[in-house]
């Protein structure tokens, strides 16, 4: 048996069998500087909170699964340096070895499914590094949308990474990938990408009958929400694009490989953007936090 601690809000939304939405923690630890992780973090939970779901942000503390934090928690992990980023791979080690982590998608899923949540919002999944043919550097995030039953909402894959590469993995694994609104897959600082999302829905309510419709199949695995960000937000691809390409070959020249490559390109567009992929970021990720808990809302009536 693992140790799992709720938070008092999660502990009663549980009793009540009220909506919830799943929150990562790397976006905190390792997306954003401080003092605009906290900032963003506590944001986000008070989106969710306005659109009538409970946030339940999630990570390793101590060696604890904690499914929800308080105010400390949030304050804390914010400003801890060294953090563990975990995945499928390394966060039951993180669990034996009392340390402290901050949970990626794949990691958020599995902790979300520990505690019952079907909904998920994150900024953007990992997926398939450009390169990959070379490296084999392919985000766990993949396969964990084909194993667990969660619903992740996320504008689009990371731009950083071979989009194209990233859709056809998901297809292989039998994810379903499903634009919102729109027709195109959305490319995370971008509304469009050059690819057409294999699905689209326009409602949550739709979007929750398919969460309950594979699970009533019995098909393993989650669904894929690709929700553009706010147009008033976005980077437009013909701009975006070329710092991506200077970010790439930054992190070529210094060696950066492995975990070390998303959090690394995060900061140098942040620095080449002028501060812009942050802001553009922190709207994304609040928005994604306000269609997760439509869906959690409709999946709660739905299953109440």
């Amino acid at each position: 048996m693992i140790d799992i601690r709720y938070s008092p809000e999660i502990e009663k939304a549980r009793a009540e069998k009220a909506p919830m939405v799943a929150l990562e923690s790397t976006i905190i630890t390792h997306g954003m500087p401080w003092p605009q992780n906290l900032e963003m973090a506590q944001g986000v939970e008070a989106v969710i909170r306005e659109g009538g779901a409970v946030p339940a942000t999630i990570a390793v503390i101590e060696g604890t699964l904690c499914i929800g934090l308080d105010e400390a928690q949030l304050e804390g992990l914010s400003k801890t340096r060294g953090a563990a980023k975990l995945s499928r791979a390394d966060m039951a080690v993180c669990l034996a070895t009392g340390g402290t982590g901050a949970t990626t998608v794949a990691a958020t899923m599995i902790g979300a499914a520990q505690a019952g949540i079907g909904v998920f919002a994150t900024g953007g999944i990992g997926g398939v590094h450009r390169g990959a043919e070379q490296s084999f550097d392919i985000s766990a995030d993949l396969q964990e949308l084909s194993r667990t039953n969660v619903t992740v909402v996320a504008a689009g894959a990371k731009a950083i990474l071979d989009l194209s590469k990233t859709l056809e993995v998901l297809e292989t694994f039998g994810v379903p990938v499903i634009a919102y609104g729109q027709d195109a897959f959305p490319a995370f600082w971008s509304r469009q990408s050059a690819h057409a999302a294999p699905l689209r829905m326009d409602d949550a309510e739709t979007i929750a009958r398919a969460h309950l419709a594979r699970a009533a199949l019995g098909l393993s695995g989650g669904q894929l929400v690709a929700n553009p960000i706010p147009e008033a937000a976005e980077i437009a691809r013909a701009e975006i694009e070329p710092v991506i390409a200077r970010a790439l070959a930054d992190a070529a020249a210094h060696g950066i490989a492995g975990k070390d490559v998303t959090p690394y390109l995060l900061q140098r567009i942040f620095e080449l953007t002028e501060g812009r992929s942050l802001t553009a970021n922190i709207a994304l990720v609040r928005n994604n936090a306000l269609l997760g808990a439509e869906i959690a809302c409709a999946l709660n009536k739905f299953t109440r």
